[in-house]
């Protein structure tokens, strides 16, 4: 994953609704849900869910399939792990171990000299 997909997935998750969808998807797992059960679920309208599933379809973080009359939509598992992935290797400072540890680099603050 590079920078510009990694803020296009954090912007898509980064609202209280599209969090919510994206949430209910991992809970139903890579079968994922009709739209219409998403809508019933979570009290959005449908239009209005179709909007935010549109932002997290972008994303890759959401798939759809059509399945006779419905769409099936499912979170994708494989977007979220390389944006996770993508958090550790670049935010976070790397132990001697190799474990990545998101914990504040204390750098050292060099001294001047007034001229």
């Amino acid at each position: 994953m590079n920078l510009d997909t990694a803020i296009i997935a954090l912007s898509a998750l980064s609202q209280e609704t599209r969090l919510r969808v994206f949430k209910l998807l991992i809970e139903y797992g890579r079968g994922g849900t009709a739209a219409g059960n998403l809508s019933d679920q979570l009290d959005i309208p449908h239009n209005t869910l179709s909007f935010h599933l549109s932002h997290l379809s972008h994303a890759g973080l959401v798939t759809s399939h059509k399945q006779g009359r419905q769409v099936i939509y499912a979170a994708n598992c494989d977007t979220m792990e390389a944006l996770l992935a993508y958090l550790r290797e670049n935010c976070c400072i790397r132990e001697e171990n190799g474990e990545a540890e998101c914990k504040p680099q204390i750098k050292s603050k060099t001294k001047r000299t007034k001229s």
